[in-house]
């Protein structure tokens, strides 16, 4: 295996991290519920799925990898928004 799909297989593992994590802490709150860490792995595993695409030179994968980023990245901020005016 070369070094571009090891890099693939990671990022996808990350990316699929987010739905076990957010399964598993639905399961225990039984109800649906996105725990703060599914937007961490999310951007991590999309961010580098995006590397990955470039690398492939695949324009579906770039751009939805590159919007997905955004959504993200804004989540987070928006947590962390929260957190800071509940402090």
């Amino acid at each position: 295996m070369d070094f571009w799909l090891i890099l693939g297989l990671f990022a996808q593992g990350l990316f699929f991290m987010r739905f076990l994590f957010q399964w598993i802490a639905s399961e225990m709150r039984k109800e649906s519920y996105i725990p703060n860490i599914f937007w961490f792995f999310s951007l991590s595993g999309g961010l580098l799925l995006l590397v990955y695409a470039i690398h492939r030179k695949d324009p579906v994968f770039i751009l939805g990898q590159s919007v997905g980023s955004l959504i993200y990245v804004r989540n987070i901020i928006l947590i962390y928004g929260k957190k800071r005016t509940q402090a």
